[in-house]
């Protein structure tokens, strides 16, 4: 990192940390954010390896794999435990290797977050999706609380934690009935070359697809 962007980061540590704030820490926080932006907006495809831990009704559940995006809205969620999550941009399909089974749903139909996540890749506006912010310096970098305009989506609130190089290493998401997902992310690559196969989906043998688009 640079002179200027090493300045920039402790600045926004400063203003995290509570220090009184002016009209140039409030364009500071807004050019960090913009760098956000600029970091996954401009990738053509990503590359990261995951942790994930959803809440829902008092229980946890914990997976992990790798990440592939690819613009626009094409993912690869490739789990350890053999579970898929995939979309070619316009459908979602989803397999699970114990229960033997596959899902077939259009991504505007989906109400799991890994869908609206595609948003890593060519489609990050805070400003147009967010409102309010709380922040403070943690593990290194800045964890920003993010508020949405509108009582719309379905979350109530989500925590990003921001890295030096403006990639995003933890972010959390809590739902409007209050189920709660975490991810971690490390090891990010940016514009690896991924195939087309990657972001299509055939059922094993024997699995039969539920197509749920009708």
């Amino acid at each position: 990192m640079n002179k200027t962007g090493l300045c920039l980061w402790a600045a926004m540590l400063a203003l995290a940390s509570g220090i009184p704030t002016g009209a140039a820490e409030t364009v500071d926080f807004q050019r960090m954010l913009k760098n956000v932006e600029d970091h996954y907006n401009k990738l053509q495809t990503l590359q990261v390896k995951f942790t994930e831990s959803v809440t829902s009704r008092g229980r946890t559940k914990t997976d992990s794999g790798t990440l592939y995006l690819r613009k626009k809205g094409k993912m690869r969620w490739e789990y350890t435990s053999g579970v898929l999550f995939i979309s070619d941009g316009k459908f979602i399909y989803s397999y699970y290797p114990d229960e033997h089974r596959a899902e077939k749903m259009s991504m505007k139909e989906s109400d799991d977050m890994k869908a609206p996540l595609a948003f890593l890749l060519g489609d990050v506006n805070f400003d147009r999706d967010f409102g309010e912010y709380h922040t403070k310096p943690q593990d290194g970098g800045l964890l920003i609380t993010a508020l949405p305009k509108s009582d719309k989506f379905p979350y109530t609130d989500v925590t990003f934690l921001v890295a030096p190089d403006s990639s995003m290493r933890r972010l959390e998401v809590k739902m409007q009935n209050n189920d709660r997902m975490v991810f971690t992310f490390e090891g990010e690559k940016k514009n690896p070359p991924l195939s087309d196969a990657l972001f299509q989906f055939t059922p094993p043998k024997g699995v039969e697809l539920d197509d749920l688009t009708h």
